[in-house]
């Protein structure tokens, strides 16, 4: 019997297991598909030469994360790799604006677009320098963040303090407006919110895409090389050579719970899979309240908030073998490995709009990944391993596109929407229909298909926006991987801080399990200390 399961294979189940099997805890892992990885995984299915990630491709996150780099994962195979420029947004007309590691390269690309802009940036950049590390600590430990957060309070009120949290919260067209007097500045942060699902005009959709176009201009957006399932390889390796167990091909379909304590979980073929001490579940919110836990053993304010729970926008994915580079208007655009397709920000505002409306949009804002640009190991040299995604509502009342979309992605519809975002490409670079030698689609069922926390194309875990964040995360009164049932923790991008790789909800969780029941042989400081926990928890429970 092992001291603990973890459901599920992917980043954030296998940083739990690593960080359990650290602390000398057995640990198995049960991974539904028959690979593990979840949203980390590559393959050659476009075409036999070229190797194309299934999922996610870009690792800034990662990069960023004190706790992927406390796992030291280059000592078990991973190595990371980068595109020359970080990310460029082109328009139709041949600008682009272009975000790069050095920010004087940014700062001069943003005065093509406004003298001025390259210093509006460098002040941004400026802030976010000061703020970074307890900014980062923060954001990456469970919620309440006390530590960094008193850090990050006393330098928040170096920076500006109340000006600074009303610049964090503001939609990120009013913060593109309000800093700069040109349009790269705004599509830089514009183009980054829209990474999740947040609008131009949602609130705090402004401190999402500074986040990101910093976390960029910092990191860059690494990718592992090889392919992303390098990452997800090198977490494997690192959790067998402390003893962890990995079982591929079995599903859990339930949560075992005894006494009112999670004891263990059963599987799809009827299996029974004992814990000792915890289970911990890298699952979608719905799938673990709506399925893997019996009703009986929730509160009824869980069930009822679990009715309000909001998945972030669906997500149409196309992956390309192409036999040239792309023929980008721009030549800035060619040295990106990341590339935002839409033709300014009305661009942008209008296609959130038409997803909040239930339209398939018409002129959809793509994400363009360069993955032989980023790393030259993906396919033979003077070609491209590509791909594109973007959103599309879940529910679908219409096609601005007036193509007949129903949403049901059958193979008539996904063919249409993939010509759809190939002619979005278009737009910038002539003749890249041209250069394809082959192309898979994965719409929404597609990818749920491949893994099940993506319900329907959903690749966050779960809404942005700031009514599910921090204490509303996944539910309101939440915002710790603690769930209702004793020793059972979520540790999937459902929990806070939420979606992208960076392991945080699956150490929060791990974290959080070690806790509530250190193994024996600890000492009576270590216990101590669990003890101090628990009753600091109960305390911000009453209160």
């Amino acid at each position: 019997m092992p001291d603990a399961v973890v459901i599920g294979a992917g980043p954030n189940g296998l940083v739990a297991a690593n960080l359990l099997a650290d602390a000398g805890w057995s640990v198995a892992v049960l991974e539904e598909q028959p690979e593990p990885g979840g949203a980390v995984r590559h393959d050659n299915g476009v075409h036999p030469d070229f190797v194309n990630d299934l999922f996610s491709s870009f690792y800034p996150l990662a990069a960023a994360s004190p706790v992927v780099a406390g796992l030291r994962l280059e000592d078990h195979g991973l190595r990371w790799s980068r595109a020359p420029h970080v990310l460029a947004h082109p328009l139709t007309d041949g600008r682009c604006a272009v975000l790069d590691r050095d920010v004087d390269v940014t700062a001069r690309s943003l005065d093509t677009f406004a003298p001025g802009d390259g210093d509006a940036w460098r002040r941004l950049y400026e802030v976010w320098d000061r703020l970074r590390p307890d900014l980062l600590g923060a954001l990456f430990t469970p919620f309440p963040p006390i530590r960094s957060g008193i850090r990050l309070a006393a330098r928040l009120r170096g920076a500006g303090g109340l000006r600074m949290a009303r610049t964090m919260l503001l939609p990120v067209r009013r913060l593109g407006e309000e800093e700069f007097d040109g349009e790269g500045g705004r599509l830089l942060l514009a183009g980054s919110a829209l990474h999740a699902d947040l609008a131009p005009e949602a609130a705090g959709s402004g401190g999402f895409g500074w986040l990101m176009s910093m976390l960029g201009q910092t990191y860059g957006f690494p990718v592992p090389a090889g392919g992303s399932g390098a990452l997800t390889a090198a977490l494997v390796h690192r959790l067998r050579s402390r003893g962890g167990t990995l079982h591929c091909g079995r599903r859990v379909d339930r949560v075992v719970v005894r006494g009112g304590r999670a004891v263990g979980v059963r599987t799809a073929d009827g299996e029974t899979v004992a814990a000792r001490r915890a289970v911990l579940a890298d699952v979608s919110v719905p799938a673990l309240y709506g399925g893997l836990v019996e009703p009986e053993h929730l509160p009824p304010q869980v069930l009822a908030d679990l009715k309000r729970f909001q998945w972030d926008f669906a997500t149409f994915k196309v992956d390309w073998a192409l036999d040239s580079p792309v023929p980008w208007q721009s030549e800035e655009a060619s040295r990106a490995g990341t590339v935002h397709l839409a033709d300014g920000t009305a661009e942008l505002t209008r296609f959130a709009a038409q997803i909040a409306t239930r339209q398939i949009p018409d002129r959809p804002f793509s994400l363009f990944g360069q993955m032989t640009t980023s790393d030259s190991s993906r396919s033979p040299r003077g070609t491209e391993s590509a791909w594109a995604y973007t959103h599309v509502p879940h529910e679908v009342e219409g096609d601005a596109g007036d193509e007949g979309l129903t949403g049901t992605w059958n193979t008539k519809e996904q063919e249409i929407m993939a010509d759809r975002v190939e002619r979005q490409v278009e737009r910038f670079a002539p003749g890249f229909r041209a250069t394809i030698r082959a192309r898979r689609i994965l719409a929404p069922p597609t990818l749920e298909s491949l893994d099940r926390n993506l319900w329907g194309g959903a690749i966050n875990g779960g809404t942005t926006a700031l009514h599910q964040q921090l204490v509303f995360r996944p539910l309101p009164g939440s915002g710790r991987p603690e769930t209702p049932v004793p020793g059972l923790f979520l540790a999937s991008a459902g929990a806070h801080p939420g979606g992208g790789v960076h392991g945080a909800p699956g150490a929060n969780a791990a974290r959080a399990a070690l806790r509530r029941r250190l193994p024996p042989g600890r000492s009576r400081v270590q216990r101590a200390l669990a003890q101090r926990d628990r009753i600091g928890d109960r305390s911000r429970r009453k209160g």
